[in-house]
């Protein structure tokens, strides 16, 4: 079922990973991209190698996807999302938690880490969760991807998609430096995913 969607997926929207200066491999690893529609998660999900894709999880916001039974289904039977709160949370609703277990689980995980979409090409500033992933599980590869077009595919406020070419570009990896603080690493990451804008 997960490789039926993939491709239409990619039909719909015509996107391919484009791998800047990377390549798909089986280390775990966090993507980190650009958060612009309700599409970007199954996008970057789909356009991953299947052997990446089976041991990927997008993590993504629950009051969104479930707000129908259909999404929700799709949510954790196909696509199975890390479905975390938006609004703010109790310690023992935190997300990085949820997601800390989930790379203990041997997942690869798809992250946002703007928090919201912006209709802006260049990213907003990152939310600290990224960086403290970092922090707790410093051998996972930190991947930047950059999407493109995908709000117009499918813009805010509308439930069909149209069909457009939108794409995706993957980048090289980054780590957490030894002494390298939160904001400077937040910053950093943040460039990695707006430096593949037309790369």
């Amino acid at each position: 079922m997960s490789g039926l969607v993939a491709f239409l997926v990619r039909l719909l929207c015509g996107a391919r990973a484009r791998w800047q200066r990377s390549e798909p491999n089986g280390r775990q690893r966090i993507y980190f991209a650009n958060h612009t529609s309700h599409l970007d998660a199954v996008v970057l999900w789909a356009t991953l190698p299947q052997s990446s894709r089976a041991k990927t999880r997008p993590v993504a916001a629950r009051d969104y996807w479930a707000a129908s039974r259909f999404r929700l289904w799709m949510a954790e039977r196909v696509f199975r999302a890390l479905l975390t709160e938006r609004r703010k949370v109790t310690a023992q609703e935190n997300p990085l938690r949820d997601m800390v277990e989930a790379l203990d689980g041997c997942y690869s995980l798809i992250l946002f880490p703007e928090g919201t979409r912006s209709s802006n090409p260049e990213p907003q500033n990152f939310k600290s969760g990224l960086f403290h992933l970092a922090k707790h599980r410093p051998e996972v590869e930190f991947v930047p991807v950059y999407l493109e077009n995908l709000n117009r595919i499918l813009p805010k406020g509308e439930l069909l998609p149209v069909p457009l070419l939108g794409s995706v570009t993957v980048g090289s990896c980054i780590r957490l430096e030894e002494g390298e603080t939160k904001d400077s690493f937040l910053e950093r990451a943040r460039l990695a995913v707006w430096n593949l804008h037309n790369a």
